[in-house]
């Protein structure tokens, strides 16, 4: 296992994943890609797991792309990027947009294009304070992928989504914190620590009703207020009916602690 692009470990009901390639700053090769899909079908599979938790390995959280992996040399046959996009990252990407449980990022290093847009992905975002956010596209002649243009301006307004991308400038983690593109930013020895507590305050709470919140707040930059709050409504029905919402209220009014049960 000490040899996987990827490592997981289950703490409690929280899953941990670890981007595993240090020695190049966790950037992404089609065998890591494999291995991470593998891990979270596992994650998928196991009903006992209720938060999820990425990081990476070293002093890097995710330099994106390795270009190592392909031959991109002046004069070579050129790379379909399009298709590097469509088999792996989007499907990742849509996969966290997606996920039944809620998703926790915690960034320990830097996190450079793909990197950068795959922890954006996620609910919520906990970076160390040497950490550093790097839309590092333009430099290359390309363009955020794995939803940077989605999520930049949804996050920090038009202004910075261009200066970050079109600059490509490294945006350090308290002031990402300060733009609201992240959620907090903790000293490096703290991080894990912070985010585990995180994890396992989300994972203590009723499931279903963290799914509906989550896919909500998505929904709500498509919709008009009328459909939101059609939704809202649809949602706050479909939560009411759950055995952790009656529970929660009887656990009020007992003056105890609830036990929920994800139903």
């Amino acid at each position: 296992m000490s040899q996987s692009t990827i490592l997981y470990e289950k703490r409690n009901t929280t899953a941990i994943v670890t981007f595993n390639r240090p020695d190049k700053l966790n950037a992404f090769n089609e065998k890591m890609h494999q291995a991470l899909a593998l891990t979270l079908d596992m994650i998928d599979a196991d009903d006992s797991v209720r938060c999820l938790l990425i990081t990476g390995k070293g002093r890097g959280f995710c330099a994106g792309q390795d270009l190592g992996d392909r031959n991109v040399a002046p004069g070579a046959k050129k790379t379909d990027l399009g298709a590097t996009i469509s088999t792996y990252y989007n499907p990742l990407i849509q996969r966290l947009h997606a996920s039944k449980i809620p998703t926790i990022c915690a960034v320990n290093g830097v996190a450079a294009g793909a990197g950068a847009n795959i922890a954006l992905a996620c609910d919520i975002v906990i970076a160390a304070d040497t950490a550093k956010f790097v839309e590092v596209f333009s430099n290359i002649g390309l363009l955020p992928d794995s939803g940077g243009t989605y999520h930049l301006p949804r996050h920090v307004g038009l202004a910075r989504a261009l200066g970050l991308s079109l600059l490509a400038t490294p945006l350090k983690a308290e002031k990402a914190k300060d733009w609201g593109l992240i959620w907090d930013v903790c000293a490096p020895d703290d991080l894990m620590a912070e985010a585990v507590k995180v994890a396992e305050n989300l994972a203590a709470k009723p499931a279903i009703g963290l799914a509906l919140n989550r896919a909500a707040i998505r929904a709500s930059f498509n919709n008009t207020i009328d459909a939101q709050l059609e939704l809202e409504r649809l949602s706050m029905q479909k939560a009411g009916f759950t055995d952790d919402y009656a529970e929660a209220v009887a656990a009020f009014m007992e003056k105890r602690k609830p036990r929920f049960t994800g139903k």
